[in-house]
């Protein structure tokens, strides 16, 4: 694929007979500090089969963070080969990655992520917007997944009027929004109390299995790990895959 074509990724029905959504070979990834590179991925290889859930696990400073980002087009690789769902990424330019981030991943953050003067409606519709889906259209398919998530009275309220585990259902609603491929969540109940945060990986789970959209998690919590099927930990760089009931 020329790196000056258009991504023309048509969400994740695009190669329904590849099992693997990912594939990484020999990935690596360094940074610099005071004038030196310190790597932080070492050779890593994994595959990871569309419509499975993933926990990623590790110790600060592990590399599960930049392994996270590398997976949703937010970072490069230094080394290695890098394929989503049958493209090359690498050969990608950052508007290129940009779109297919747009149209392929979903984001699920900590902190939520969402814009404090925008109602939850244009919150969840902002993805579409992006992609220059009409105002119209966009807020319609936003309400849409607002009502899946429970939160079909609440879609007027800016973030400021929810609740934690509300804000984080107007969260995943932005990223099913796109009806994308993979979502990645960054500790998705990290600041929530343990029954918001329950049913958020509940929902996150009816969402993997109900829609066949892959999941990958990262998280400290062990129970949590236990309710995915992979555990993949992240230890000095290197990948250690695991069972998840064993995380």
């Amino acid at each position: 694929m020329s790196v000056n074509a258009q991504v023309t990724y048509s969400n994740r029905h695009l190669a329904p007979g590849n099992s693997d959504l990912i594939v990484l070979q020999g990935i690596c990834h360094d940074y610099r500090m005071a004038g030196a590179s310190h790597r932080v991925l070492h050779n890593v290889s994994l595959a990871i089969v569309r419509g499975r859930s993933y926990a990623l696990t590790g110790a600060s400073g592990s590399g599960k963070s930049t392994l996270l980002n590398i997976l949703g087009l937010l970072d490069c690789p230094s080394a290695g080969r890098f394929q989503l769902d049958g493209l090359d990424v690498q050969a990608f330019t950052p508007a290129q990655r940009a779109d297919l981030r747009n149209r392929c991943i979903g984001f699920v953050f900590q902190s939520f992520n969402l814009l404090p003067q925008l109602n939850a409606l244009d919150n969840v519709a902002l993805p579409l917007l992006y992609r220059g889906i009409s105002r119209t259209q966009a807020r319609l398919s936003a309400g849409r997944q607002l009502q899946r998530v429970g939160l079909g009275e609440r879609m007027l309220n800016r973030p400021a009027d929810l609740s934690g585990g509300q804000r984080q259902r107007v969260a995943i609603a932005r990223a099913l929004v796109g009806e994308p491929a993979l979502i990645l969540a960054d500790e998705p109940t990290g600041n929530l109390d343990s029954g918001t945060a329950a049913d958020i990986m509940d929902l996150l789970l009816t969402l993997n299995r109900d829609d066949g959209v892959t999941l990958v998690m990262v998280t400290h919590d062990t129970c949590l790990a236990r309710r995915l099927d992979h555990c993949l930990h992240v230890q000095d760089g290197h990948i250690l895959l695991r069972d998840a009931r064993h995380a």
